[in-house]
């Protein structure tokens, strides 16, 4: 069964996918959306290579220490045993956070004394340029990579440089950087840091409200979510990932390094739920930047800076176990997805309503709302993409009309909350249109709601009619509704499909995590709680080692799509929240 083998590590600057062999296959510095340093999970030849290993055969064990992100690979093989620990320094210090572009890695031995390799050879534009390698007097520069990539380490540089093994005789350090390199003592200075990075993570959730339910799923889900945030401008990604095919042959491999607008209002409800709204308010500033612009449209996808993603292109490269292309871009910077407009709306909501947050001035909001609702009014009636992006189809998505729907409630809220009659009048009218509509998306034969108007498709987004409270939760409508898109879309052992009919690469193979979890949130909504536990205990099979989520799973069990999927974590932290709101027995943990 194809699982992710794979941990990752980070600070809110970049993340490192490190397998469970201690090789680091994926880094991109100094953003997500950079070129590779490390991309040997799409190309082997041509990725570069940052590995740790002994010599002869030998075992390996990973996990993550105690609520954090930092990474420990243990090895046992014929001479002894040794552990690799690798973490990106974050911590608090002179009034902010310190998180630079910088990797550590400690060596440390744990039995015997036997023969390790470490090679060190990262590579520029996706593969295409080799460093020239320079030995200084303890550390090796790499030169023409696009900045200054340096590893200070107090290994032998020939034997790092030619993969030369040696003997681990005592506790050795690595430490790469991207930019400003470490001047300062190599050991001293990367225990200091690894006590800080520890402190920091524990610390941090000590800080989170998690449920009495799945704790340390919860946890973990939260750390990883943590990781995809790039906290210079507050964007959120998708996944750091690029290529990772949904299914093998596929064709669906996408790059997936972006911030889409559409999820802004699940994964600000996930860092609600658990209690962090520094998060939150960052997130949401990003946000407010994009509005604050003079594109008259909202796009679906921007870069962590927020600027507009390029387009689509491929590169030369093997692919993920030999799935192609491998792209770079996407092409959904091009779409119109027109629900984006009421996602704003419905954020901007707990930023002013939540008693808990003060610092947000009323009157400052009420021109970015009317310039929300003249978009959802403008295109009340045009097709669009849809959430899932579809290429060669436009359709006036039922999806769409619900976050017309959401928005202009929250907006009529918020014209209250200002005494604003016009924008209250205004959003009541159109969340009376945009309800008019849903409703035309209703298969009165079926008792079902369907993907669009004059579609007879079923559509997992429309179980978000139920969570958002469009069909009120003990509705007999809504029940029904539940059970028609069950009996179309639900498949064994907890997954659920996003649809099952053909798009634009075929039919969809593989169940979709983030909507398996909205499943397992709309059983708890209509009271199936029992049900909804079983989905979430089912899904959380589907982990990795390290309790890691990709986006998609197959009916073998098996981990696809680009990984980890932030908003598969996204949708277990919404679930798990949700079951535990609903519970009204004692819990035993």
């Amino acid at each position: 069964m194809h699982r992710y083998r794979l941990g990752i590590i980070g600070n809110c600057s970049y993340m490192a996918y490190i397998d469970d062999q201690a090789a680091v296959r994926w880094l991109c510095m100094p953003r997500f959306d950079s070129s590779f340093l490390f991309g040997s999970l799409l190309d082997e030849q041509k990725g570069g290579h940052f590995y740790i290993r002994p010599l002869g055969q030998f075992k390996t064990r990973q996990y993550y220490l105690t609520n954090t992100n930092i990474l420990c690979t243990e090895f046992e093989h014929e001479e002894g045993s040794f552990r690799v620990t690798d973490f990106a320094p974050r911590f608090y210090q002179y009034d902010r956070y310190f998180r630079p572009l910088m990797l550590v890695r400690k060596l440390e031995p744990l039995r015997g004394q036997g023969r390790i390799q470490v090679r060190c050879l990262p590579v520029g534009d996706y593969g295409r340029i080799r460093p020239e390698v320079v030995l200084g007097s303890n550390h090796i520069r790499y030169l023409n990579l696009g900045g200054h990539v340096r590893v200070t380490t107090d290994i032998p540089l020939n034997y790092v440089v030619d993969g030369k093994p040696f003997v681990l005789n005592g506790v050795r350090y690595l430490v790469l950087t991207y930019g400003p390199p470490l001047e300062a003592p190599l050991a001293a200075t990367a225990e200091d840091f690894l006590d800080k990075t520890r402190r920091y993570w524990q610390q941090w959730v000590k800080t989170i409200s998690v449920a009495p339910i799945f704790q340390e799923e919860a946890i973990r889900s939260a750390l990883a979510l943590k990781l995809h945030q790039f906290e210079d401008t507050g964007a959120i990604i998708a996944a750091g990932t690029t290529s990772l095919p949904e299914c093998p042959g596929s064709g669906r491999t996408w790059d997936y390094r972006y911030c889409w607008l559409r999820d802004t209002y699940y994964i600000l409800t996930a860092f609600n739920n658990v209690g962090h709204f520094e998060e939150l308010e960052r997130y949401f500033q990003f946000v407010q930047n994009l509005l604050a612009g003079d594109e008259p449209e909202i796009r679906p996808v921007y870069t962590v800076t927020g600027d507009p993603v390029l387009e689509e292109w491929t590169l030369p490269l093997d692919g993920y176990m030999g799935n192609r292309p491998v792209r770079i871009g996407n092409a959904a910077t091009s779409q119109r997805q027109f629900d984006v407009y009421g996602q704003v709306l419905i954020s901007l909501l707990p930023l002013y309503v939540d008693k808990r947050l003060c610092d947000y001035d009323m009157r400052s909001i009420a021109g970015m709302v009317n310039k929300m609702l003249d978009r959802i009014e403008l295109h009340m009636d045009e097709p669009d993409s849809g959430i899932w992006e579809f290429r060669s189809t436009h359709q006036r998505h039922c999806y769409m009309y619900l976050f017309h729907w959401v928005g202009a409630m929250a907006a009529q809220k918020l014209g209250q909350l200002l005494g604003d009659t016009d924008m209250t009048q205004r959003a009541a009218y159109l969340a009376q249109q945009s309800a008019a509509r849903i409703e035309g998306c209703y298969d009165h034969d079926r008792r079902v709601y369907t993907q669009a108007i004059g579609s007879d498709q079923l559509d997992a987004s429309t179980l978000q009619l139920i969570s958002l409270n469009y069909l009120e939760c003990g509705s007999e409508k809504a029940r029904l509704h539940l059970e028609g898109l069950e009996r179309q879309l639900k498949a064994n052992d907890g997954l659920f499909f996003r649809y099952v009919h053909e798009d634009d690469f075929g039919k969809p193979k593989a169940g979709f995590l983030p909507a398996s979890f909205w499943h397992a949130e709309a059983l708890a909504c209509v009271g199936r709680l029992d049900e909804a536990m079983d989905v979430v205990a089912q899904l959380l099979s589907y982990a990795n080692h390290l309790g890691l989520f990709s986006e998609v799973v197959m009916p073998d069990g098996s981990q696809w799509g680009n990984f980890p999927q932030a908003y598969s974590h996204v949708g277990l932290l919404n679930a798990v929240y949700r079951i535990a709101r609903r519970i009204d027995r004692p819990i035993f943990l």
